[in-house]
């Protein structure tokens, strides 16, 4: 009987979230904000007149390639940032007032917490979503990136008919990145959903969020610059998570 109380403190001990993870968060909304207006402001938003020269004469080239070398950096960090927020909304999932014997058996077989069968089921819907969505946007920034740097040594190295592959590559890279943006808001959409509907996040963040997503999804590729708009979204989850996690432990 010992021997099992002790197991059950000691695994609680080892799977508690780290509160850096809430702190990679931040992180990664800083660096990914930071590679999105590096991008932004380097790369020309058309061809220009002498494509082939342009990267070794740009004088943007190094800050562009010291941001695409920040960006898989962005990517680890938005995965800690992934696990940050799971924890946070699976521990009120998983209910404090419930009996321990209970939530030990939803626990063992995978099944969240709630009232009823619909429930469990309306739960993993957003779960699959938070996740797919969230490992789709992070492949999708990583290949975005690496279309970019192919971009610059393409547009480096192979002055002949540099043209066509410079909007070979712009559009590849747009794609990519317009894809990328509505992984994102699928993502933010779920996530908000979950915290609003476990009432883990407070009304403000729950309609931030909700905005975010509805720009990400409709007006990004349109209007410059809307695309820091999931960063800046990202930021405002890390911080109220991270807040949260030391107001608890200090309760």
């Amino acid at each position: 009987m010992e021997e099992r109380h002790s197991l059950e403190a000691t695994s609680g001990r080892v799977l508690r979230t780290p509160r850096a993870a809430g702190a990679a968060g931040v992180l990664a909304a800083l660096l990914l904000a930071a590679v999105l207006t590096i991008v932004r402001i380097s790369l020309p938003s058309a061809i220009p007149a002498h494509a082939g020269e342009w990267p070794s004469r740009s004088p943007h080239r190094q800050v562009l390639e010291i941001a695409l070398g920040l960006l898989p950096f962005a990517g680890i960090f938005f995965l800690w940032f992934m696990g940050a927020v799971r924890d946070y909304t699976g521990r009120t999932e998983r209910g404090t007032d419930q009996p321990a014997k209970a939530v030990s058996a939803n626990a063992v077989s995978g099944n969240a917490v709630s009232g009823n069968a619909e429930g469990r089921v309306e739960n993993r819907f957003f779960a699959t979503l938070f996740l797919c969505s969230g490992l789709m946007f992070t492949a999708l920034v990583l290949a975005a990136g690496a279309a970019a740097g192919g971009l610059l040594a393409i547009t480096g190295n192979l002055p002949a008919g540099v043209q066509v592959l410079w909007t070979y590559g712009r559009t590849t890279l747009t794609l990519l990145a317009s894809y990328a943006m509505r992984m994102a808001a699928v993502f933010t959409l779920s996530t908000t959903t979950i915290g609003l509907a476990l009432s883990v996040f407070p009304r403000w963040l729950a309609w931030l969020g909700y905005a975010a997503a509805l720009v990400l999804l409709f007006v990004v590729g349109t209007v410059p610059w809307t695309e820091l708009v999931f960063p800046v979204w990202m930021l405002a989850t890390s911080t109220y998570i991270l807040g949260a996690s030391f107001r608890r432990g200090g309760g």
